[in-house]
């Protein structure tokens, strides 16, 4: 990282104790001190007593540098909550105001900055997990995934966009990052270039990304973010914060004139020069030894060497977990973990024998694709949120496993407090979204039913909205599906018995 950068946001922290300090004297109320947290990378919780504070991990690279950083700050600090996020950061919550700062401090030294992990800034880049790594990837992306994050730490203070700008890249393997409905979606072609889709999104008017190249050199890829700030910064809109979203470009420009806007702002970079790339992947210089057979061992395109799986229900990370595997992964040269944005890590570049130590270590995780749900906070602790999406989930996990459903009755649910779509409900098979069922003339909390959605590679496409369900009545719900769907398995299920679905789930509407 840029050492003026470092010293500019050391410096900065100093400021932000000063308006920590207000906030907590009641000096300023909770919408002007999120506006100026979120740039901190930290925003106050439901209680505004609590803090949670984002780390940013360009990536979803968690190095065993900052695994230990995470170990020793919940040693430090008594950390009791750490949350995985869709957008591959970790989330440490429940802090009291006066350890913010300092964790901010200390994770700079471990590659860390929460700059721009909240607020109106470009977000945490994304990266495919297992980039580098996977079997059919067209290449490794995770070089310009890092040097677009440099880049945007580098203007994020010289810009003023209307919202957050989110930039994922995809190494073509699969979409779990969505590229097609991100803000901007850099996708590996086999050709060594990057098909590009911007303006998409989730939330509110979800939509997919316009494709606007097909073939975007790999050296050009700084200049169509510049392009993409600038677009946004001209053409969004910076009277209504619920319009002010890339995607709303979509409305007021139309798909066609969002392109042409886009790509003459990319020449106008391109001519004023100065961001030229040229990265080399760096090869994985480890040999692999012996061979594995296990659900959670996936075989790396490095011959001998496996990256292994582990998914903590709901993505809450037990607050030993990263003590635990820095404790592994330090006596593993070349190993690492990658945060996936289905709430996963990834162990990577480990022998058969490491990857057989990390699987007994991490026994704890996800068993069947149902419990690889994913769901964000919820309302328990995001001042955001509507409903307790963690506290669903555990209720339907636990009913899941009192049924004793097979493996692959039931996909991966995505779960949301709101309409914020932080739990990606509508790339779900199954997505549930936060909201409020009047009943008997009274309100009672419950989830609109999203079916149908993907987010395979090629074939994304957003679920539609099917019921409103009382949140008691998901997880039985949920299991009447699993027992229906139990002898062919969700997906074949699903999609040849739609009347006897919708019938189930009328009963619970």
């Amino acid at each position: 990282m840029n050492e003026q950068w470092i010293r500019t946001f050391r410096a900065e922290i100093g400021d932000f104790q000063k308006t920590l300090d207000a906030f907590g004297q009641g000096e300023i109320d909770k919408k002007a001190y999120k506006g100026i947290s979120g740039g901190m990378g930290t925003y106050a919780q439901r209680d505004q007593a609590r803090h949670m504070l984002r780390l940013r991990m360009p990536g979803g690279r968690l190095t065993a540098e900052r695994l230990k950083f995470l170990a020793d700050t919940v040693e430090r600090y008594g950390v009791q909550k750490l949350k995985l996020t869709t957008c591959e950061t970790v989330q440490l919550h429940d802090l009291p105001g006066d350890q913010v700062p300092p964790i901010m401090e200390a994770a700079i030294d471990s590659g860390i900055l929460t700059k721009g992990g909240g607020g109106d800034n470009p977000r945490n880049v994304m990266c495919s997990p297992l980039s580098g790594v996977q079997e059919g990837e067209a290449f490794d992306v995770m070089p310009w995934a890092e040097a677009a994050t440099e880049y945007l730490l580098s203007i994020c203070r010289d810009i003023h966009m209307p919202r957050k700008l989110k930039i994922a890249f995809c190494n073509g393997a699969d979409d779990c990052v969505h590229s097609a409905f991100r803000d901007m979606g850099f996708l590996a072609q086999s050709d060594g270039t990057f098909a590009l889709r911007i303006a998409g999104g989730l939330g509110n008017n979800h939509r997919m990304g316009v494709l606007v190249d097909e073939a975007v050199a790999p050296g050009d890829v700084l200049y169509c973010i510049k392009a993409m700030v600038d677009t946004f910064c001209a053409h969004g809109n910076y009277e209504n914060r619920a319009k002010a979203r890339t995607r709303y470009m979509q409305e007021t420009l139309g798909p066609d004139g969002l392109k042409e806007a886009f790509l003459a702002n990319v020449a106008a970079a391109k001519a004023a020069g100065g961001l030229d790339l040229e990265l080399i992947p760096s090869p994985v210089d480890k040999r692999g030894e012996g061979s594995l057979t296990h659900p959670r061992a996936i075989p790396q395109k490095q011959a001998g060497l496996y990256a292994v799986e582990y998914h903590p229900i709901g993505g809450i990370l037990p607050p030993e977990k990263p003590a635990g595997l820095y404790a592994l992964l330090r006596d593993m040269p070349g190993a690492e973990c990658r945060i996936a944005p289905n709430e996963t890590i990834y162990l990577i570049n480990l022998t058969a024998v490491e990857a057989r130590r990390v699987l007994d270590a991490t026994e704890d995780g996800a068993q069947t694709v149902f419990e690889h749900s994913v769901a964000c906070i919820g309302a328990t602790v995001c001042q955001q949120g509507v409903r307790d999406s963690q506290g669903l989930l555990r209720s339907a996990v636990a009913a899941v496993r009192a049924a004793e459903l097979p493996d692959g009755a039931l996909p991966r649910v995505c779960v949301s407090g709101c309409p914020s779509s932080c739990g990606a409900h509508q790339a779900g098979a199954i997505g549930f979204q936060g909201c409020v069922k009047v009943v008997d003339g009274k309100p009672q909390p419950a989830f609109k039913l999203f079916l149908g959605g993907s987010d395979a590679l090629g074939a994304a496409r957003f679920g539609e909205p099917a019921a409103t369900v009382l949140e008691r009545d998901i997880p039985a719900l949920l299991v009447e599906l699993g027992r229906a769907a139990s002898a062919l398995g969700w997906e074949q299920w699903s999609a040849g018995h739609g009347g006897e679905l919708n019938a189930i789930i009328a009963k619970y509407a």
